[in-house]
């Protein structure tokens, strides 16, 4: 019997026709680089011997179908996504993951026998690709210093998902006077600035912390 896969699968309820269901164990939130390869496996009884669908739901939209017993893809959906399926674990490989493939990912078992779905999934793999911030520390320039001024400029990008947060030091001490967040600048006088060591931009990303250090000495 030709096996046909599903285009989409809400799961609100289960399927006509379903067969038993099978209890499947997903792997934990997977995070990586962009570039890199993510593996999500589904493991329970007998897998290896049912077909495999993978499905892929990003926020706010419905599961779509990526690959289909077990390798195969509908069309449209690129090669970066492959499916196997050995023993009693099947996996979804995504190859260069991008932001664009940040979603959950269910499997889904169909009987090789019937053709009905069971009527169960695995409970879902959050894949995030991340990317940490790109932090360049500009010191003020000679002009300013001159003008009894100093303006010091971090610059942060290439950063992914979410947001960061920035924090200032001067001498390890944290300040947050004359500091605008929203350009990630510092201002200050020309007397203030010689009056410290050091001045460091320390930028957060996921749990992870980018210090750029200045030396005033450097900037006389």
């Amino acid at each position: 019997m030709a096996w046909t896969p599903s285009s989409s699968l809400p799961l609100l309820s289960s399927p006509a026709g379903a067969v038993s269901s099978y209890e499947l164990t997903q792997s934990p939130p997977a995070s990586m680089s962009p570039g890199q390869t993510a593996r999500i496996t589904c493991g329970g009884p007998s897998v290896g011997g049912e077909n495999v669908e993978w499905h892929q739901q990003k926020p706010g939209q419905a599961r779509a179908l990526v690959t289909y017993g077990d390798d195969n893809r509908p069309t449209g959906v690129p090669d970066q996504f492959s499916g196997a399926n050995s023993g009693n674990m099947a996996t979804l490989t995504i190859s260069g993951a991008r932001a664009k493939d940040e979603a959950d990912y269910y499997c889904q078992l169909w009987d090789s026998s019937s053709n009905n779905p069971h009527s169960d999934t695995g409970g879902g793999t959050w894949v995030t690709p991340k990317s940490a911030p790109s932090v360049t520390l500009f010191p003020p320039p000679t002009e300013e210093l001159s003008a009894n001024k100093a303006t010091l400029v971090c610059l942060i990008s290439d950063f992914y998902p979410g947001s960061v947060t920035v924090a200032w030091k001067a001498d390890g001490s944290t300040i947050t006077r004359n500091v605008e967040t929203t350009r990630a600048s510092k201002q200050s006088n020309s007397n203030d600035w010689k009056s410290k060591g050091s001045y460091s931009c320390e930028v957060t990303h996921e749990g992870s912390t980018v210090t750029k250090t200045v030396k005033t000495s450097a900037c006389s």
